[in-house]
């Protein structure tokens, strides 16, 4: 497994989809190239002082160093933005959680592209 490290990985994996857990939510994306499997993660301010989104930081990296390869698709990105929950929560209970969070994301089908809606004014008129 490779680290994503660039905000273009990070802002394109935003866009697919996502499962949520108390300690962090997992986001997912396909990618078109044969590289191996690769993770991101993020903590923002909000979960608290840089000691602790450190702390979420490095159990969240001890997860996805436990989790097997084989629950992760191949070809696809990863980013697992922390949670302050991440902090009490048990190690055990978050490998679970993550372990059916990646579950949940293979069983749910790919995001469509949503059809553009029309303009106002490009009504058709039937009879003129």
């Amino acid at each position: 497994m490779d680290r994503l490290r660039q905000r273009a990985d990070f802002v394109a994996a935003a866009s697919g989809p996502r499962m949520a857990s108390p300690a962090f939510v997992v986001q997912s994306r396909p990618r078109d190239d044969a590289g191996p499997v690769r993770v991101g993660f993020t903590v923002t301010k909000k979960v608290g002082t840089a000691t602790e989104r450190n702390r979420v930081r490095r159990r969240l990296r001890e997860l996805v160093k436990r989790l097997d390869v084989i629950s992760m698709r191949p070809h696809h990105d990863y980013v697992i933005v922390g949670r302050r929950a991440a902090l009490d929560r048990g190690f055990e209970t978050m490998f679970n959680d993550l372990r059916s969070a990646l579950s949940r994301l293979e069983r749910q089908p790919p995001r469509q592209p949503s059809d553009p809606k029309p303009h106002a004014n490009s009504r058709t008129r039937s009879s003129e």
